[in-house]
């Protein structure tokens, strides 16, 4: 009764079986490679390798509706453009802490929907060009590795990258060309590096840019024309570097900036007029702004005026103001900032300047 469309009722299932790679035993489990664990859910799989003995990829049992694969904390060592065609529909692959050494050229051609790349924590000193052609990345994260240079074309004219984090590696210095591709960068973090200070073209093709994180380098100056180029820029993160003086035209570009971090830095005071973006009203671009200046080495004298007024003036945009101590004279060790009456300062009382 009904037999050729039971038939072809079967026929159906079967062939949706066979393409989620599932076994035909009582409809069993999807296959799902030995040393991993695998989350099949209607249209996806989620697939987690975590074995520290599997040396090779997983390319055995890898379902063919794989959309995220993480491999963590294994002796991968290496892997090739053919490796990761036994998973065409991966959107998020995370490759972490691993003993990944280099990645080849042309590595995620056949990976037309992948966005997310994730290589944190291998050994990676050194990356092809072209090794992240091929798929639409939105964020690439190459954290905590060993590349010393980078190159702009690991990326194509035009890459779709939002976020990129080099964090945690052996960058020394930055220049506009490595940003040539990145039109679209909106996030980048470029923390724990050896950077000595960022050139003044250095960001000029990122227009777009939001976020910037440049702690724990080695930045003793920046020129006027840093940020000339990012008006787009709303936190800005420059603590524990090495910064002693700063332009008073520094930010002036940025218009929209709601969180600066400057603390653990050498500054002994500010010049006139650097915080100048900050002081208007938080009901402008309705941002909420938010200083921060502590662990530096504050001279507590006529020199403190700005920084002294700034902080008095708008006390709920400083974070931890009463945490800012001057360092010197001995008479105000110790003392905070906030707490300084103008005349121990040695002002005048007809000074007036813009904040």
């Amino acid at each position: 009764m009904g037999g050729p469309k039971v038939l072809l009722h079967f026929l159906l299932v079967l062939a949706v079986l066979k393409h989620y790679g599932c076994h035909l035993g009582g409809l069993g489990p999807p296959s799902c490679p030995a040393q991993c664990e695998c989350s099949p859910s209607t249209w996806s799989t989620g697939v987690s390798c975590t074995q520290g003995n599997l040396s090779q990829f997983p390319v055995d049992g890898l379902p063919n509706s794989t959309t995220r694969l993480s491999i963590q904390s294994t002796n991968l060592s290496a892997i090739t453009a053919e490796d990761l065609r036994a998973a065409p529909g991966l959107v998020y692959l995370q490759l972490y802490h691993s003993n990944l050494e280099t990645l080849p050229a042309h590595l995620l051609q056949g990976l037309p929907h992948l966005t997310t790349l994730d290589l944190t924590g291998n050994r990676l000193a050194y990356l092809q060009p072209n090794a992240l052609h091929h798929a639409p990345l939105r964020n690439v994260i190459l954290k905590n590795n060993l590349i010393h240079a980078a190159h702009p074309d690991w990326f194509p004219p035009n890459s779709s990258v939002t976020f990129l984090d080099l964090s945690g590696n052996r960058l020394t210095e930055v220049n506009s060309s490595l940003f040539r591709n990145l039109p679209a960068l909106r996030n980048l973090d470029l923390s724990d590096n050896n950077l000595r200070g960022l050139g003044a073209e250095a960001l000029r093709p990122l227009h777009r840019l939001v976020s910037l994180n440049l702690v724990g380098n080695k930045i003793s100056s920046l020129t006027a024309a840093t940020f000339a180029s990012t008006p787009q820029l709303t936190r800005l993160y420059l603590q524990q570097n090495l910064l002693q003086e700063l332009d008073p035209d520094l930010f002036q570009s940025l218009q929209r900036l709601e969180l600066l971090l400057l603390d653990q830095n050498r500054l002994q005071s500010l010049p006139f007029g650097l915080l100048g973006n900050l002081s208007s009203p938080e009901e402008k671009w309705g941002r909420l702004v938010k200083v921060f200046l502590t662990g530096n080495p504050w001279v507590c004298d006529e020199g403190l005026e700005y920084l002294w007024r700034w902080v008095t003036t708008f006390p709920q945009k400083v974070g931890f103001a009463s945490d800012m101590q001057c360092a010197f004279p001995k008479a105000l060790e110790n003392r905070t900032i906030v707490s300084i009456k103008e005349e121990e300062l040695g002002l005048g009382l007809n000074v007036t300047h813009n904040l």
